[in-house]
């Protein structure tokens, strides 16, 4: 019998008539009694051969530790000792033998093998997630714990690019928008000439406003996401390093931008040629139908495409990859988990977008009141005639909501590709051992893939 510490067979917990200096084994009291041999039959009123007897062997523990066998006791037969206490057969709610007696002790004990068991231990947890599959709160928690912990590097990196891009969008608004020919616009006796090129001044300089947008938002992303997946492994990272890491893959992240844009674009053209075909042909009324039918059914194709490709960004920064194999790397990672991501996703681009409202929207409204033509002036006159007062405060409202939506964004996309990775790679013992977790094995939480 193995005595070590912690272990004890199942009932070998001491009876209530059992001494307690007597250390023996007790033997259950329902074992089925032994066959009497056939040559020596119990005479009537003689009791069974007790320990000692001439049926039993030599080799017998002492009587007090072990009980006859059962069966009709004879009149005047001492009774058979009581039951031994809880053990195998009689185990305590919650638990699977007695508790503290170094058996298989209830949950919360310190008892023996396997006493404790309240499910499986906690993951280890060195930086901003634990180190296993997330749910959609620990995501969103670890993408706030970033900007918390690591305040200084994020909120730098967000304030230098929010600043920068807003700088080139306000003086481009305040020295070209204004001096363009979108004044047509609410000119209500503009000819249609003059609204044709009005809109297509407005749609250039919307384009070249959302293209600096779109570079600041790239470069935001590619640092951020360094400094993100530092912070899983709890070490801090300073603007510098995380330039220094993440510059030689902007340009390939740049392209990947460019490159599911155009897709978009692409696949919205071809859903709504069909219907614009039809209307030039002379269809007006089933042409326009067509078109809006074309264009619905494209948008739900576009959005399943960027939500496939959702990880690539991640994937071609933190894997060093090109961007048509970061592309398939987001494909594979998503394939399955469609509606998990579009729903994490989803939910934090809205707060993104409300925490980005609370803050702009009282700037816009400050600078609207402050300029010259005031709140009413600002609400009738449109894009043509916005002043400096109003292009400055605003744009003050738009790089504070920029520098806390982009590290939201971002660390959701970087976390969303870990877990992904976690579920279906085991990246958590490579993010252990990188990180320095002592015996974090096969074993460990949240090591088996696709759990």
């Amino acid at each position: 019998m193995n005595d070590t510490p912690g272990w004890a067979s199942p009932g070998s917990a001491p009876s209530d008539g059992q001494k307690p200096d007597q250390s023996g084994p007790a033997e259950p009291t329902d074992r089925p009694a032994p066959a009497q041999p056939a040559d020596q039959p119990a005479q009537p009123g003689q009791a069974p051969q007790g320990p000692g007897g001439p049926q039993w062997s030599k080799e017998q523990p002492p009587p007090a530790q072990w009980s006859a066998p059962s069966g009709p006791a004879a009149p005047g037969q001492a009774p058979p000792p009581p039951p031994p206490g809880p053990g195998w057969g009689n185990q305590p709610p919650g638990g699977y033998g007695p508790a503290g007696h170094g058996g298989y002790g209830a949950p919360g004990t310190h008892g023996g093998w396997g006493s404790g068991w309240g499910g499986p231990p906690p993951a280890a947890k060195p930086g901003i997630i634990p180190l296993r599959p997330l749910g959609v709160g620990e995501i969103l928690d670890g993408a706030v714990s970033t900007m918390r912990t690591y305040w200084r590097t994020v909120l730098g990196i967000s304030l230098t690019v929010a600043v920068l891009t807003e700088l080139i969008v306000v003086l481009f608004q305040g020295l070209v928008l204004n001096d363009s020919s979108t004044e047509a616009l609410n000119d209500p006796s503009a000819t249609l000439s003059e609204l044709s090129r009005a809109m297509g001044d407005a749609m250039l300089n919307s384009s070249v406003v959302f293209v600096i947008s779109l570079v600041g938002t790239v470069i935001a992303t590619a640092l951020l996401t360094t400094v993100t997946s530092r912070a899983v492994l709890g070490k801090s990272v300073t603007i510098g390093e995380a330039w220094r890491d993440g510059r030689p893959q902007v340009l390939k992240l740049f392209g990947l931008i460019c490159v599911l844009l155009l897709i978009t674009v692409g696949v919205v053209t071809v859903g709504a040629l069909p219907g614009l075909l039809v209307t030039i042909a002379g269809s007006n009324g089933p042409g326009v139908a067509l078109t809006v039918l074309g264009i619905i059914g494209a948008g739900i194709v576009a959005l399943w495409l960027a939500i496939r490709f959702s990880l690539a960004s991640p994937a071609l920064m933190l894997e060093k990859q090109g961007i048509k194999k970061a592309m398939s790397r987001s494909a594979k990672l998503v394939q399955g988990t469609w509606w998990r991501i579009f729903g994490i996703q989803l939910l934090a681009a809205l707060i993104a977008s409300v925490v980005a409202s609370i803050i702009v929207i009282p700037f816009t409204l400050l600078a609207a009141a402050l300029s010259g033509d005031g709140l009413t002036g600002w609400l009738s006159t449109g894009v043509g005639s916005l002043g400096w007062t109003f292009l400055i405060i605003s744009g003050i409202g738009s790089v504070i909501g920029s520098m806390i939506t982009f590290p939201i964004t971002a660390g959701v996309t970087v976390l969303l590709y870990i877990d992904q990775r976690i579920r279906r790679e085991a990246l958590d013992l490579e993010l252990a051992r990188a990180a320095g977790v002592q015996g974090y094995g096969s074993t460990a939480p949240g090591a088996t893939p696709g759990s």
